[in-house]
């Protein structure tokens, strides 16, 4: 479990799979908080694919508010490596003991902002008469652990940006065990349905913060967390680092809230609450495709990162190049699986042959262009990484917007069930703006490092 790994001088394919197999491990077991609650909810004795799409309008809320974390964690972490990498050992220290407290102020604002606003948001976002029970009792639940979510989250990206990507992969499974465990158990043993998920979750997220919490107050962390030194002045450079990486995940929470709500209304009263059970289903696949890229870009900014602070250049670019290859050839593999197996994922949430039969179609729809998204993951987050906050914050926009457009335009030029289309198309253009950008202005960006010397 020791860092054993030397970020300055270790051969860059050793460090990027070390770094990247790990949290890329972590956020494939992450994914089963969320995708294993719906997987027995879906399979409820009575209304199950109903309270599915009522977990599902709630799924893309809890996602924003989760994505807090990624501000403050993705924010502070690269700096705090930069400065480590920099012989600023005080600064490093101040920095992970402002965003544990910063973590913990967003928290206490969000929790009573969405607890007592449920209802009439998720009615909002898509939920319907019929599904709005469910969603609203799986969210008052879920929400009340937003402290333990953020924390588990938003501290991990300390470990990881340290080295220590097995103690990070570590708490992470930890949930992701505990909640498979104490589904069952809540769900069908104790009869509580949704909420009873929730519940599960809430208590295991809490367990996988509290060991992130121990491991980075241990005496072997090369910064640890002390709870001394909290430093306002720090917090503009924080959620500046975190703000790109914090809009690419929340606005995709938003939106998979636009898709929702327009499922909804463009499948109109018989066929919106289905749509949004497929919906439901096909965003469960996505995140298993995703999160892994994120967790192997996520992996491997703090190695970008401190060789970018130690003023080692070539280093930089033959880590983002060697990412590029690794991450570029799992998505080629999660291709041919979506091609082939895509029938039996949405059979794990749903016995209903005709939800199973349409989730498989729209999942093709949606994932269709997965190897061109793997450039975008890498533009985006090692731009982040390297500081160049200018070019990663319009590069991660540009997927945004065109998803927004497609998803707004698709349903009318065509019918409900063409939205699922607009991944693909944002897929497609951000990658080729993206890819331009990295390869044009990366060189550039590393040649100006070098004539500056050490200065950060």
């Amino acid at each position: 479990m020791a860092r054993n790994l030397d970020l300055r001088k270790g051969n860059i394919w050793h460090l990027v799979l070390s770094l990247a197999v790990p949290t890329a491990l972590a956020q494939a077991v992450s994914v089963l908080y969320a995708i294993v609650d719906r997987m027995f909810i879906g399979h409820m004795a009575t209304a199950g694919d109903i309270a599915l799409a009522g977990v599902g309008v709630a799924a893309p809320i809890t996602s924003f508010i989760a994505s807090f974390a990624t501000l403050i964690g993705m924010g502070g972490s690269p700096i705090m490596s930069m400065r480590e990498g920099h012989g600023e050992h005080q600064v490093a220290l101040r920095i992970i003991t402002t965003c544990f407290y910063l973590l913990l102020i967003v928290s206490m604002i969000l929790v009573p902002v969405f607890f007592f606003l449920r209802d009439p948001v998720l009615l909002l976002f898509g939920a319907s008469e019929i599904t709005l029970p469910y969603a609203s009792e799986y969210f008052a639940y879920y929400v009340l652990g937003t402290p333990f979510a953020l924390l588990a989250t938003g501290l991990n990206s300390f470990l990881i940006n340290q080295g220590y990507s097995k103690k990070g992969m570590l708490s992470v499974l930890l949930g992701a065990v505990m909640n498979i465990v104490l589904d069952p158990v809540f769900i069908f043993l104790f009869d509580m349905g949704v909420k009873g998920a929730a519940i599960a979750t809430v208590i295991s997220q809490m367990f996988s913060s509290l060991l992130v919490i121990l491991f980075l107050c241990g005496r072997n962390m090369t910064v640890p967390l002390t709870f001394r030194g909290f430093s306002p002045s720090l917090i503009p450079q924080i959620l500046k680092y975190g703000i790109s990486s914090f809009i690419i995940i929340s606005t995709d929470s938003i939106l998979l809230i636009i898709l929702n709500m327009t499922l909804q209304k463009y499948g109109g009263q018989s066929f919106g609450d289905i749509l949004i059970t497929c919906a439901t289903i096909v965003q469960s696949y996505h995140i298993l495709v995703t999160y892994p890229m994120g967790g192997m870009t996520a992996g491997c900014q703090g190695l970008v990162s401190y060789n970018y602070g130690a003023g080692e250049t070539e280093r930089v670019r033959k880590a983002i190049n060697s990412l590029q290859i690794f991450i570029t050839s799992y998505s080629v593999v999660m291709f041919f699986f979506t091609l082939k197996f895509t029938g039996l994922f949405a059979s794990l949430f749903s016995s209903d042959g005709n939800i199973i039969a349409l989730s498989s179609h729209y999942m093709f729809l949606f994932e269709c262009m997965v190897i061109p998204l793997s450039f975008q993951y890498v533009n985006v987050d090692m731009m982040t990484a390297i500081g160049q906050i200018r070019l990663s914050l319009p590069l991660s926009l540009t997927r945004k917007i065109a998803f927004l457009i497609a998803t707004l335009i698709l349903p009318v030029l065509f019918s409900a069930e063409a939205a699922f289309f607009s991944e693909a198309f944002s897929d497609l253009l951000s990658c080729i703006t993206g890819t331009i950008i990295m390869r044009t202005q990366l060189g550039k960006i590393l040649e100006k490092r070098k004539r500056e010397g050490l200065r950060i």
